[in-house]
């Protein structure tokens, strides 16, 4: 590494990354070695920037909370809270690990909060929260044999430590880390409208422009982390300071996780383990409307990295190319030549209700999957497959074979026919366990959708239809910073072709059955 190199690295960030303003440092063997703001932080009042400007760390908080259950001296007298906060829950419950580790089985209550039809900017606190998650009947896996992102996992791990120490999760925080490790600006940032020092979140771009981010969710464990990189520098040379401790609280958090069939997990305790450059990397991002960070560490490099914005830019990109400046590696040049297209198309996971569309990005040289949000780039597209480390398409059959070692899964992608021929999908539909009912309006060839329940009136969108009885319906702007994207509505019909139902659900939370209310 080559202190120009690290240093044209941090100066391009502004212009790579473009928004209101934005901090970042990189850190290694305990020693800040480049450190950067720029822009500003309120751009309305001029509020420059700094390295002691007060920022929303969102979901890196995950991470923190862990911290604090690792400690704790009688985990599974934790599991208690967990039962009495999930009274309707009619199958064996998860406990307080398998919340540490994304593997509850839980869907996210954020995205279910959509199917209970709030409003995009509406107000979700601890009593929409407890009303959500005390619903909930029935879960998507069974827990610690798969892995999906779940918000309110670590939302109840912060509450139960609440309830088991008497002690608040701020003063928990403050104690426990903030104190002891220096981050002397740390606090519990829970009202997402405000921040104490002016600090705002930007929605829009350099084209469109820029307008204040509004926000009305409170967080707790899952998101609720306020600090300024100073901050964050403090808890990377702390991280550093103890590297050589196997009972280091870093060492423990970062320790091999695996599924109940002992299949490595990719993801444990908060953080998201794999690889970059061909080192071992840990790490997670943080987001909310007008807000992105990333952080990552190197731990055989003794190297870590913190990116901070006020808009909405990729930072995991922006650390992954400081953290590659600071070792001296050049950026990879992406494929040149397409795969095969017999690769592209529309799916069905019929194991999930999920759908799968597969196509080739903008250039026409890299492969593009929507499943999850934001869509995936798979890298190597070649003429059996796309994917490597993570998920890999391969052709089975009529369809495709989708390996997700990141979730512990592997599943069958039938083939949607293309034909969209069927005029009889208005009308009502209910969900017995959300007690939510969707809406479909209009004809075939301008169809619309919307949710409704206990939350309130959720907007109508547009239907994108992807094939026979399979169409998405649009949930781009939602509670959270990282929306459903796309809710597959997979219609379902009896013997005779009656329509009797439909099969609903995103990656945050699937398989949800509304049956077809008769007029």
């Amino acid at each position: 590494m080559t202190v120009s190199q690290l240093d044209r690295a941090l100066t391009d960030l502004p212009s790579l990354y473009p928004g209101p303003g934005g901090a970042a440092a990189v850190i290694r063997e305990g020693e800040v070695i480049a450190r950067h703001s720029w822009g500003f932080a309120n751009a309305e009042r001029r509020l420059r920037f700094t390295p002691q400007t007060l920022f929303r760390f969102c979901s890196i908080t995950k991470q923190f909370t862990c911290a604090l259950l690792d400690t704790w001296p009688d985990k599974a007298a934790l599991n208690s809270y967990l039962a009495a906060r999930l009274p309707n829950l009619q199958e064996a419950h998860p406990d307080i690990m398998h919340l540490a580790h994304n593997q509850s089985g839980l869907r996210d209550y954020w995205a279910v909060a959509m199917l209970h039809g709030a409003p995009t900017e509406s107000v979700f606190g601890a009593a929409e929260a407890h009303r959500v998650i005390a619903g909930t009947r029935s879960l998507q896996f069974r827990p610690g044999t798969a892995y999906s992102y779940v918000n309110q996992n670590f939302s109840l791990i912060s509450e139960a430590l609440e309830a088991s120490s008497g002690r608040s999760f701020s003063e928990l925080l403050r104690t426990q880390i903030f104190d002891r490790y220096g981050m002397n600006t740390g606090f519990l940032a829970a009202d997402t409208q405000s921040m104490p020092d002016g600090t705002q979140g930007y929605e829009g771009s350099e084209a469109t422009g820029y307008r204040q981010a509004v926000n009305h969710i409170f967080w707790t464990g899952d998101a609720g982390l306020g600090a300024s990189l100073n901050d964050m520098i403090a808890w990377e040379r702390a991280i550093d300071a103890q590297r050589d401790d196997p009972e280091g609280f870093y060492n423990r958090l970062s320790a091999p996780v695996t599924f109940r069939d002992s299949a490595p997990a990719r993801y444990g305790h908060g953080l998201q383990r794999g690889t970059l450059f061909g080192r071992a990397m840990t790490g997670h991002g943080g987001a909310l409307r007008g807000w992105r960070s990333h952080r990552l560490h190197l731990a055989e490099e003794r190297l870590s990295v913190v990116v901070m914005f006020n808009h909405i830019s990729e930072a995991h990109s922006a650390a992954a190319l400081l953290a590659g400046a600071a070792l001296g590696i050049p950026a990879v040049q992406g494929q040149t030549q397409p795969g095969n297209t017999a690769l592209l198309g529309h799916y069905l996971d019929r194991e999930t209700g999920l759908s799968a569309s597969v196509s080739p990005t903008a250039s026409g040289t890299r492969l593009s999957l929507r499943y999850a949000y934001p869509p995936e780039i798979l890298e190597p597209w070649t003429q059996d497959g796309a994917g490597q480390d993570a998920t890999r398409l391969s052709l089975s059959g009529d369809g495709l074979l989708m390996a997700r070692p990141q979730e512990n899964r592997s599943v069958s992608l039938s083939a949607i026919p293309r034909t969209v021929s069927r005029n009889d999908l208005a009308g009502r539909y209910h969900c017995d366990e959300l007690d939510s009912v969707l809406t479909v309006e209009g004809s075939e060839g301008a169809l619309y959708g919307g949710f409704s329940g206990m939350l309130g009136l959720g907007r109508m969108e547009r239907l994108q239809p992807l094939g026979d009885d399979v169409w998405l319906i649009p949930c781009l702007r939602a509670l959270d910073h990282s929306p459903p994207g796309y809710w597959t509505l997979s219609f379902q019909r009896d013997e005779s072709g009656r329509l009797t139902g439909a099969r609903v659900g995103c990656w945050l939370a699937r398989d949800l059955f509304y049956k077809r209310l008769t007029a």
